[in-house]
């Protein structure tokens, strides 16, 4: 398996936001149990060139690279059912999409989305302040930034409205 350094830009990613911080243990155990499951990664029944990081004690990132096996429905189906699996033995959950983690003063905190809008309204959380993009889908996209100004997020789209 490459490391994610070795991933092509163009390389396909999958972001899964777990719903609390996790321990250094939890975090060598999702190592672990993803390096395996890695190892035999398919997509009818070719091997996915993949590779995978854990980021901010918060935030676990799959790649690949679709120029040697497309990651296909099923291919990608036994991802999300590894993720969803390993969340539920370790008392996680990476699909939950009400949290957002930001930056605050070079700490990254989380706020459920109804707290994160209440904060901006109140100007806590200004165009400045940067949110980590979990919408990003290319490698070369979380090179270039996963931590964006809110004024250049999603969110702010959605505060627009």
């Amino acid at each position: 398996m490459k490391k994610m350094l070795e991933m092509p830009d163009d390389a396909r990613i999958w972001i899964y936001q777990a719903d609390r911080f996790l321990t250094e243990v939890e975090i060598v155990r999702i190592k672990t149990e993803i390096t395996s499951f890695l190892a035999t990664w398919s997509s009818h029944g070719a091997q996915m060139d993949s590779s995978f990081e854990v980021l901010h004690h918060r935030v676990l990132i799959i790649a690949v690279n679709e120029s040697q096996a497309l990651a296909s429905g099923c291919g990608i189906d036994k991802s999300v059912n590894f993720v969803k699996q390993l969340g539920s033995e370790m008392g996680l959950d990476f699909f939950n999409r009400t949290l957002v983690l930001y930056d605050n003063q070079g700490v990254i905190a989380e706020a459920p989305l109804h707290q994160f809008w209440a904060m901006r309204k109140a100007l806590i959380i200004q165009d400045e302040t940067l949110v980590l993009d979990t919408t990003l889908q290319a490698l070369g996209q979380l090179r270039a930034g996963f931590l964006r100004k809110f004024q250049d997020s999603w969110h702010a789209e959605m505060w627009g409205r």
